[in-house]
């Protein structure tokens, strides 16, 4: 064991602790996936995290989370979670990520926790859209958020080793993004267009086994802090630049300090080197399957990043159905 990863050692056991928390909010969400339920859903989720998160050694501080107090009577922002015993992390919470996608019983929803050193995370809360660029490796000092789309998909293309022709790049099917769309197709690549769910989509462009190379577009700010602890763990390329939908907005980005027209790289959006990233599947992706109920038996598969070890974990478990619904 190297000197450098021994001081971080306890991290390994909170990644645990956290997986406990994904699955609760997961299963929680279970019998309102396909009913049309989404704040059902979402506050299902909500209560079964946070009951989780209240058991684990360590202080965190919740950066991005539910929203404001008055609106969040739970993991709002700024609300202390853990023992309080321990280590102090800066933590974003999102108990179901695609609540629409929950309700709808469509694929890609997860319940998800990100992590870092106290103070390290960006509070981009103030400003609710983001525009991002999330590639894997191959990106990193190659592409850029600022170049032309049709630029950076042959830049890739070519760091990739492969044709434009078989470059997959994800993007949210909203209207904000029909000529991004166009200008992708027209430069030669496909599209994977998702309903919801930008984290999953961000984190399966920068996995080496997943089938799409590039996510962009504008999605919300809080998800693309949470994608880049996971990007961390990965290797990958991530950039984003803030998206207000109007001059009060932007005015109220700028008043909590944020740079408006400034392209935040990596360690702008989460510093330094240890940063942790759990999800658990509610409804099936690419990423996780979602969660399964057979019988007397309830099952999860949940995914751990960890960017200071580099590791990608897959956890599979069994639960029962008689202490959990």
């Amino acid at each position: 064991m190297t000197p450098d990863l021994a001081p971080l050692h306890p991290d390994r056991n909170i990644a645990l602790e956290l997986v406990r928390a994904t699955e609760a909010a997961a299963i929680r969400a279970v019998p309102y996936i396909g009913r049309g339920a989404k704040e059902e859903a979402d506050g299902a989720a909500v209560d079964g995290m946070r009951a989780f998160l209240s058991t684990v050694d360590f202080d965190g501080v919740v950066v991005i989370g539910e929203g404001e107090k008055d609106n969040a009577p739970m993991l709002y922002n700024g609300e202390h979670v853990g023992t309080g015993e321990g280590r102090a992390y800066d933590i974003a919470v999102d108990p179901i990520d695609g609540t629409s996608l929950t309700a709808a019983g469509r694929q890609n929803a997860l319940s998800v926790i990100a992590m870092s050193d106290r103070g390290t995370m960006l509070d981009a809360s103030s400003v609710f859209y983001m525009d991002k660029l999330v590639t894997g490796p191959a990106g990193v000092g190659v592409v850029d958020i600022r170049l032309p789309i049709g630029e950076n998909i042959r830049l890739l293309a070519k760091a990739l080793g492969k044709p434009v022709e078989e470059i997959v790049v994800s993007v949210l099917n909203r209207p904000r993004h029909e000529k991004l769309i166009q200008e992708i197709r027209e430069a030669g690549a496909g599209t994977r267009l998702m309903s919801d769910g930008d984290v999953a989509g961000g984190i399966n462009a920068a996995r080496h086994d997943a089938r799409t190379d590039m996510c962009v577009g504008v999605g919300g700010s809080p998800e693309g802090i949470v994608t880049a602890c996971a990007i961390k763990a990965l290797g990958g390329h991530i950039q984003g630049r803030m998206w207000p939908r109007d001059d009060d907005e932007r005015q109220k980005g700028i008043d909590a300090g944020l740079k408006m027209d400034h392209v935040y790289e990596a360690d702008d959006l989460v510093k330094g080197k240890n940063t942790l990233f759990v999800a658990t599947g509610v409804t099936d992706g690419q990423l996780v399957a979602g969660v399964r109920r057979e019988g007397d038996y309830v099952y999860t598969e949940s995914v751990v990043l960890r960017s200071h070890s580099g590791t990608l974990r897959r956890i599979s478990s069994d639960h029962l159905v008689s202490k959990w619904l």
